[in-house]
């Protein structure tokens, strides 16, 4: 495999490019591609939200933790914070009594543990997950949202959907341009970033691993 140089380019411009790959492998995975184009009801779409709950479940039990870390501390920003507004969508989705009902796929098991060991042993590590979370729901996150909206006929940015809502982010543009100025300045020396790097390509396959097994839990007929 190629090892990018990261001591010429912009580092946030090194984490996109050397990830694309698998960023495209999840996007444009069978399941998602089914979501999207409205073959999948909308217990897919629950069910799908269940597993992001424990994913951000690990994510955001770190954060206060790294907060004053210096590498990772920079990234935790509240406004991101997602867990709230996952259980309003449950709530709607499953009802009151949701999180007796929640379950985590093997896949998702998995990626939640590795997110909890980079939060409390490698704080690049987090940063990596991180990255592949959140700005991925301040982009790709709002198309799911709009086709959510469109196909089970959600209310415009409430509940169901909230999770792609950020209410405390009034210009995501701004922000994630303020995001990569983070990442550019990530106190790192040359060989984490690699490291780094890496980890982001394993955030991405984790993540295409679940998308698999939610298309093996709901296959279109035929």
């Amino acid at each position: 495999m190629h090892t990018p140089d990261t001591s010429r380019t912009a580092f946030s411009t090194l984490i996109r490019t050397a990830s694309h790959e698998q960023h495209t492998e999840a996007n444009t995975s069978t399941f998602i591609t089914e979501l999207l184009g409205g073959r999948l009801d909308v217990n897919a779409y629950t069910r799908y939200t269940e597993q992001l709950w424990f994913v951000y479940e690990a994510l955001e039990a770190g954060a206060e933790r790294l907060a004053g870390d210096p590498v990772a501390g920079p990234f935790v920003r509240p406004e991101l914070f997602r867990l709230t507004e996952l259980g309003r969508d449950l709530a709607h989705l499953r009802g009151p009594e949701w999180r007796a009902r929640l379950a985590a796929l093997p896949a998702t098991r998995r990626y939640a543990a590795r997110v909890r060991d980079c939060a409390e042993q490698w704080p690049g590590g987090y940063v990596a997950h991180h990255y592949t979370r959140y700005l991925g729901d301040l982009a790709g996150g709002q198309i799911i949202r709009d086709r959510a909206e469109k196909t089970w006929g959600f209310a415009r940015k409430g509940d169901g959907v909230r999770f792609y809502v950020f209410e405390g982010i009034a210009n995501p543009a701004a922000f994630k341009r303020t995001y990569r100025t983070l990442l550019n300045e990530i106190r790192v020396d040359d060989l984490e970033k690699q490291r780094v790097i890496a980890e982001c390509r394993r955030a991405y396959q984790l993540n295409t691993a679940v998308f698999r097994a939610l298309s093996e839990e709901f296959p279109l007929s035929a």
